[in-house]
């Protein structure tokens, strides 16, 4: 099914968006999308993800810059002449049509009569074969997202855009459509564009995600490398749960960082400070919850040598499911925040007792301490730490 015979990169090349003299909702950006990639823009409401999508699509005019889908300046092109489709949250499905009609659409608008194969064969692809006589009404939520992926397919674009396509469907069915628009995208092997502001879903499905914040490109990466090695508060807080103490370099040697935070001495791997540390300096020090073991202080000599520690109050604990939460009042932090599974539960790690923390050192990433720790938490002001006309280039 592959076809990527009319290929080439999405590149955004000084794009930006300003509406009146007063908005920016996007910032010169450069941007480069490989061919055949499913490529994520991540970011809460107002980061200018959508208005990103928007100019690629053509329903937005750049204010600056311009769009490239391979060697072809395409910025000036209206939306129906550019190799684009876009699916959008509200499917925009034809209640009057049948499914098989519904996807043949776009077929018989170009004069295109025989449709029967082509159309059979798209629907075999999202598996709704023996749908196709089917209303959109008759299906469900995730059914009818599956047909407007069929239907924006239909004519091979080079680019599929999406944005937020899931957002209307509950959360097991939201799970089973990340799954499927992996899978449609890998056998396609078309450049899927996806703008959403869940983490999970991007981190699911993308090769590569933009975490947008202010308008600008905060972070570019592989998901697990976003995730392990953020380099700003924003992405440590947006991109899952961190927790982040403040602390003061000592020493600097031998690939590791030494830094002392109040009652705790913690080591890192210099390679994972996203800032220089200088001895006497201010460096924020993130571990993620799920990273840290939690033991209770009447064993803290089991504790093994050679791990970071902290001592701690159980303030907190939430049972769900898989593992328990734990919030942890400790000198380092006032809410530290550990995830334990729920293997061999002790039955003593409950709300005001007292605990050690511990974890692998590498498993400590390093921040700059001039930004604010909250960044990128539930309501959070969004603040930009990028640099405007910064360039990020995805590579496959």
């Amino acid at each position: 099914m592959t076809d990527t015979t009319a290929g080439g990169d999405v590149r955004l090349s000084g794009i930006s968006k300003t509406y009146g003299n007063s908005f920016t909702a996007v910032h010169p950006l450069d941007l480069t999308v490989p061919q055949g990639s499913f490529f994520a823009l991540l970011g809460a409401s107002g980061c200018g993800k959508t208005t990103t999508l928007r100019m690629i699509a053509g329903l937005e005019d750049p204010t600056t810059g311009t769009v490239l889908l391979g060697d072809r300046d395409v910025t000036s092109l209206p939306p129906h002449k550019r190799p684009v489709n876009t699916v959008f949250q509200s499917y925009a499905l034809f209640p009057h049509l049948s499914i098989h009609e519904n996807v043949a659409f776009g077929l018989r608008r170009r004069g295109i009569r025989s449709v029967k194969k082509p159309v059979g064969d798209m629907l075999d692809l999202v598996q709704l074969g023996d749908l196709a006589q089917r209303r959109p009404h008759q299906l469900s939520g995730g059914q009818q997202q599956r047909v407007a992926v069929a239907r924006a397919l239909i004519n091979h674009p080079q680019v599929l855009l999406l944005d937020e396509p899931l957002g209307a469907l509950d959360l097991k069915l939201r799970r089973q459509m990340q799954l499927e628009l992996k899978r449609i995208q890998t056998e396609v092997g078309i450049t899927f564009v996806h703008v959403t502001h869940d983490q999970e879903e991007a981190m699911t499905m993308a090769d590569t995600v933009a975490v947008m914040n202010g308008g600008r490109v905060e972070q570019l990466g592989a998901p697990a490398e976003l995730y392990e090695n953020p380099r700003t508060t924003f992405v440590a807080n947006f991109l899952g749960t961190s927790n982040l103490i403040q602390a003061e370099v000592v020493s600097v040697g031998g690939g590791t960082v030494e830094v002392t935070a109040p009652g705790a001495t913690l080591r890192l791997p210099a390679e994972r400070c996203a800032t220089t540390p200088a001895v006497g300096g201010a460096l924020l020090v993130g571990v993620r919850p799920e990273k840290i073991s939690l033991t209770h202080a009447d064993d803290a000599d089991t504790v093994a040598a050679g791990r970071n520690r902290v001592t701690g109050t159980i303030a907190d604990a939430g049972f769900i499911g898989v593992s328990t939460q734990y919030v942890i009042d400790s000198p380092v932090c006032p809410e530290l925040e550990v995830y334990a599974q729920n293997i061999e539960r002790d039955p003593r790690l409950t709300p005001g007792a007292a605990v050690i923390l511990h974890w692998n050192p590498d498993h400590t990433f390093g921040l700059d301490a001039a930004q604010s720790p909250s960044a990128g938490t539930v309501g959070a002001t969004a603040t930009a730490t990028a640099t405007a006309g910064e360039t990020v280039e995805a590579t496959p």
